[in-house]
């Protein structure tokens, strides 16, 4: 938690994607556009962003479907190579996720200066790609042996696209991990990207988590920015900053002004239509 609240402060974070173009490697990219089209497209996604005023951004691989529980280092190495283009331009606290591989996503955190890191460090679950079993040990060494004991670890504890195999409550998965791995926050996040949260999940884990922050990872509205926020202590929002609210487009820079003058509305810092 000490971390967290360096990198964010006192108040409930709201933090934006920059969904990267699918990577050199992955099914999807665009060898026409190459690197500098990736660079292009997250600079434009940066500065929208940044213009509305949001607390901090997070870049992801989003567009690297299939995902990858080892993943191939060029495209950690290529995510690396954006975020250091892009770095001057950067003027709030960032994020990285490498979806889905602690190791390469802590790898990308040292090599860049990112202030926190998301990922799945917990659990056992049956997924889409197969069986995962994160290794938050291993990871959390590997941060402090890079290190990057100051780095905020952001832990989802619902994975999206699988199902947990621990037939425990999530409160209890949670607590647990909190007890056992050191979080500086606890992410919630519905089935896939997108999908929010139930805000009863949010309400149970934060009820057994009083001292944790506990944040919404997905799903986040403009409808619903002000009841998550009633609840959780911050939450990460990409799709619902995107034309038309599809993952899959750039973002749109009245939908992400309107969603964060929203939001600070919701945090009592002005009205929601200024």
């Amino acid at each position: 938690m000490r971390n967290f609240r360096r990198v964010f402060g006192p108040g409930k974070p709201v933090i934006a994607m920059v969904h990267l173009g699918a990577l050199p490697g992955a099914p999807l990219h665009d060898a026409e556009a190459g690197l500098e089209g990736l660079i292009a497209a997250a600079r434009a996604d940066l500065a929208a962003l940044q213009a509305a005023g949001f607390d901090a951004v997070m870049f992801g691989n989003e567009n690297d479907r299939p995902y990858e529980f080892s993943v191939d280092p060029a495209s950690t190495a290529t995510m690396a190579y954006v975020i250091g283009r892009l770095r001057p331009e950067i003027t709030v606290p960032f994020g990285v996720n490498v979806l889905w591989d602690p190791m390469s996503s802590i790898a990308l955190a040292a090599a860049t200066g990112a202030a926190f890191v998301r990922e799945i460090f917990t659990g056992t679950y049956a997924s889409d790609m197969g069986p995962w079993t994160p290794d938050a040990g291993r990871a959390m060494r590997y941060r402090d042996r890079l290190g990057r004991r100051d780095l905020a670890m952001l832990y989802n504890v619902s994975a999206e696209f699988a199902d947990s195999l621990d037939r425990r409550s999530l409160p209890d998965r949670a607590r647990s991990a909190v007890f056992s791995s050191i979080p500086d926050a606890v992410l919630v996040s519905g089935q896939i990207t997108g999908e929010a949260a139930a805000l009863s999940d949010l309400e149970s884990v934060k009820r057994v988590l009083p001292d944790t922050p506990v944040l919404a990872n997905t799903g986040v509205r403009h409808d619903t920015v002000a009841d998550v926020l009633a609840v959780a202590d911050g939450c990460i929002v990409g799709s619902a900053l995107k034309v038309d609210g599809d993952t899959w487009n750039p973002v749109d820079p009245g939908r992400a002004a309107d969603f964060m003058a929203r939001a600070r509305a919701a945090r009592g810092e002005g009205r929601a239509d200024a």
